[in-house]
């Protein structure tokens, strides 16, 4: 009879666990940057001693507050974790991960649902636990009201120096050093803004005196390029008559901490002859006068008909220079182009232009329907990269990319036979003249 031998079955090696942690500082000082340095060494040596887990990296933000879901390193975190990478995630406190009491549930949930687990060591909660959401409810709630009574502290000492005609905060523009809230005008800098406005004044527009500035190498403040927003600034900004206007922007809250423009829904604090001009108050009325009178007929820059809202404004990133694209409209389509490319021109980006109905068609491919759909667009879509050779970048807010490559229309296809013509006759007259020039030199 043939002997069975029975062979055991090896015993598996435990599966280590994938563990990361996250770190934030709201402030960007030296001392915070000590802190979170000394956060980063913490979490670091403090998941490389247990011998079942697996180091996966410290991820952090510096410089962020809490109540914004939108931090880089943040987003990547709960990027890497939705794609398996993260088993478990260490924090130092509930108010490290988040303020906002909404995203920070929202975020727990969403990293809940596909098993990853989140350890806050002072409250010594794990969210995977029976009881870890209704803790976390209680405590996400108690750090929302703590940052809106940090910001209503903050706004109180804001308005308080507004009240006695002093500047909140640093203030930083062209032409002037502020030191302890005193201007001194700094002259190289003066001679810039005085011929930013004298050019101006001659009948030069923003986009000239931009190119103007750049190619004699005049810099701005932080030593970059001169663009058309730029030029508007200057010429908008009345400090440079030794007046000082407060509170021109405020916080729309303390949650979202957006900065808005004051349209007179807070008060506004004027100082005048707080410190001595660069521009006289003459040469800056002319000025204003004269960006009135160009802005009188609207009708000339804005397409006629009802207005609309383009849902891509902000999320279209250049792949080339990194700038956003806003949109222009032409004879009969909308088009988007970088800023970079409008202010400064090809020189500076060499980025072409997306007509709108393509970017439409691109984004339903991208998100494998037929017809493109604003709400699924909307909910899927975080922002969108471009690159020549007509090629997108759709980015998700789930952290996933997908490439998309677009058809460009041809334009003979909707000129018009009389068009067509047009431009063979002026083709034509532009060889004639060339080969005229040629051979009289």
């Amino acid at each position: 009879m043939a002997e069975i031998k029975i062979i055991p079955k090896e015993k598996e090696m435990p599966k280590l666990k994938k563990v990361a942690a996250y770190a934030r500082v709201s402030i960007d000082t030296d001392q915070m940057l000590h802190s979170l340095s000394s956060q980063v060494s913490y979490f670091s040596e403090f998941i490389q001693s247990h011998p079942d887990w697996q180091y996966v990296g410290v991820y952090y933000d510096r410089g962020e507050t809490g109540t914004k879901a939108s931090r880089g390193d943040f987003q990547r975190l709960l990027g890497d974790a939705k794609k398996g990478l993260i088993d478990i995630i260490i924090t130092k406190s509930l108010s490290r991960f988040a303020r906002n009491t909404v995203d920070c549930l929202k975020s727990i949930r969403e990293l809940k649902a596909i098993g990853v687990d989140i350890y806050f060591q002072e409250q010594n909660i794990h969210t995977l636990s029976a009881n870890g959401e209704f803790l976390i409810t209680l405590l996400a709630g108690y750090a929302q009201e703590e940052s809106r009574q940090c910001s209503e502290n903050v706004l109180w000492r804001v308005k308080k120096n507004f009240n006695e005609g002093r500047l909140a905060s640093k203030y930083d523009c062209l032409g002037y050093k502020v030191e302890n809230k005193e201007f001194t005008i700094i002259e190289e800098e003066a001679k810039t803004v005085r011929k930013i406005y004298d050019l101006y004044l001659k009948g030069y527009g923003y986009y000239k005196i931009a190119k103007i500035l750049n190619e004699e190498g005049l810099r701005g403040k932080q030593g970059g390029l001169w663009s058309q927003s730029s030029i508007n600034q200057i010429l908008d900004n009345e400090v440079y008559t030794g007046t000082l206007v407060l509170q021109k922007t405020y916080s729309e809250n303390h949650l979202t901490k957006r900065r808005m423009v004051n349209k007179g829904e807070k008060q506004k604090y004027v100082v005048d002859e707080n410190h001595e001009p660069i521009i006289s108050i003459e040469d800056f009325n002319k000025v204003q006068e004269l960006r009135a009178l160009k802005r009188k007929d609207p009708s000339s820059y804005v397409p006629k008909g009802p207005r609309r809202d383009f849902i891509f404004t902000g999320l279209i990133k250049c792949g080339i220079c990194g700038s956003t694209y806003r949109h222009k409209q032409g004879a009969h389509k909308i088009f988007w182009k970088c800023n970079t490319f409008l202010d400064k021109g090809k020189d500076y980006c060499a980025s072409t232009s997306l007509r709108d109905d393509c970017l439409r068609k691109a984004c339903a491919k991208a998100l494998d329907i037929t017809v493109f759909d604003e709400s699924k667009f909307k909910q899927n879509i975080d922002f969108i990269e471009t690159y020549p050779g007509n090629k997108l970048v759709f980015h998700f807010t789930d952290g996933n990319a997908k490439e998309v490559e677009y058809e460009p229309p041809k334009k003979r296809c909707e000129w018009s036979i009389e068009a067509i013509n047009k431009a063979r006759e002026r083709s034509k007259l532009q060889y004639a003249k060339r080969k005229n020039n040629t051979e009289q030199n």
